[in-house]
């Protein structure tokens, strides 16, 4: 057992990075390898990597040298979205030895031969075209829930988005295979499962690209509501012209499908969502929210929001300012919008000042605390589910309730990935809100 070597991962970006990361870990486990934290001593180190902002970009390198820090002989891969879109970039950071594309990133053990540093990092990656097959994945063993990989790719052509280049087309995994992950993952005493793909409305096209769909994400949905032993379920980020009325419907009177969208606007500007090749309108937006607020008056409804696209002016902003606040909705994702190589937007004239960019981000995030605040509000009395997390946060212990509220009391260990019933009380400072325990058991 002493010569068994030990490899860490440290993941980039979104919930299905996070997903893959744990397939891959699964994988190296099988190999013989031990997982570690990053913050030890490892014979590998794994980045995930993300290329959605050009933050994650530099996160990169800083993650590069923590590495390096920690274990100055030990080998760095790269795998992920930045590994697909700027290989050659990657391997030319300091310390990195192996960066693997799209189709090669769940076969990494297979390139492992030797551990011994390269001079400069060694590439195999594919052209995208070529990632036309689907790997199932799912996380487990990181936290009380879990991320369930339905979907991978994207057929859309946003013009601010490298994910179809990164990920390639829309494809899904097998409705029986998504079934036998869940039934894996709620035999292992996980609580939550979140659905996570890259455009996961999309779901049932074919394998390799085949269009027709097999199984619709509605059929997907009622599926999943079926399987034994899972507690809750909850959909990912959805676009709102592929999440229809029978899917709000079906999860309004679901078992296990909890009360919480999170749906991309991008831009509350019509005139934006035509530059972006977005495939709504804001009027369509306005549907789907009052759609959810007729049959789950108590939901949670999270926002994407792009700010400083090329082409917004002050009177586009404020319409997407003026837009939000007028809806009935719970949180705002603020993204600045960075300019990303080989993409429609890149090109575009009408640049938006980084001073500019800036200041109307402060402003949606100003409105976001605003808005949570109120969502929370209209909460306070009612009673409600929480899960529990596994950390002690100064004290405290925090979880979600069904409609994520985020929720503490003190830290009791024999709280943690359990559902308890509670009455919400009162909004701390901190912005989660106090609890009182229904059933007086779980004060032990």
């Amino acid at each position: 057992m002493e010569n068994r070597k030990k490899v860490a991962f440290y993941t980039l970006g979104c919930k299905l990075n996070f997903s893959e990361t744990s397939t891959i870990a699964r994988n190296f486990n099988d190999e013989g390898f031990d997982r570690v934290d990053f913050e030890e001593v490892a014979d590998i180190y794994v980045i995930n990597t993300c290329s959605v902002t050009e933050n994650a970009d530099k996160q990169f390198k800083q993650v590069v040298k923590k590495a390096m820090k920690l274990n100055d002989k030990a080998f760095v891969a790269a795998v992920g979205c930045y590994a697909q879109l700027k290989p050659e970039e990657l391997a030319a950071v300091d310390g990195v030895d192996l960066v693997l594309g799209a189709t090669e990133k769940f076969k990494i053990t297979d390139y492992i031969n030797d551990l011994s540093k390269n001079d400069m990092g060694e590439v195999h990656s594919c052209e995208i075209a070529e990632a036309d097959f689907y790997v199932g994945s799912y996380s487990i063993g990181d936290r009380t829930r879990a991320f369930l990989k339905v979907q991978d790719g994207c057929d859309y052509k946003c013009t601010y988005c490298t994910i179809p280049l990164a990920r390639g087309i829309s494809r899904s995994d097998a409705l029986e295979n998504v079934l036998q992950n869940a039934k894996e993952i709620s035999s292992q005493n996980i609580k939550e499962i979140v659905l996570t793909g890259v455009n996961i409305g999309d779901y049932g096209k074919g394998e390799f690209g085949n269009k027709k769909h097999e199984h619709t994400f509605l059929d997907l949905v009622q599926a999943l509501d079926k399987v034994e032993g899972i507690e809750r379920l909850r959909i990912s980020s959805i676009e709102p012209n592929l999440l229809k009325n029978e899917t709000i419907e079906f999860v309004s009177k679901s078992r296990t499908f909890v009360p919480h969208f999170h749906i991309p606007l991008q831009s509350g500007s019509n005139d934006i969502l035509k530059l972006m090749k977005r495939r709504y309108l804001r009027e369509v937006y306005t549907e789907r929210v009052n759609k959810i607020r007729e049959v789950m008056p108590n939901a949670c409804i999270g926002v994407d929001v792009i700010v400083g696209f090329p082409g917004e002016t002050d009177e586009h902003f404020l319409e997407t300012y003026h837009f939000l606040n007028e809806m009935d909705i719970s949180y705002l994702h603020v993204f600045t919008y960075s300019e990303r190589d080989n993409t429609e937007a890149a090109n575009m004239p009408g640049i938006v000042p980084a001073n500019v960019r800036a200041k109307r981000s402060k402003m949606l995030r100003g409105l976001s605390v605003k808005k949570r605040r109120a969502f929370y509000e209209s909460q306070l009395g009612s009673n409600r589910t929480v899960l529990f997390e596994s950390e002690n946060k100064e004290g405290y212990i925090h979880g979600f309730t069904e409609n994520y509220v985020k929720v503490k009391t003190p830290w009791n260990p024999e709280l943690v990935n359990t559902l308890q019933e509670i009455n919400l009380t009162k909004i701390d400072e901190d912005g989660s809100v106090r609890l009182e325990f229904l059933n007086k058991l779980a004060e032990v």
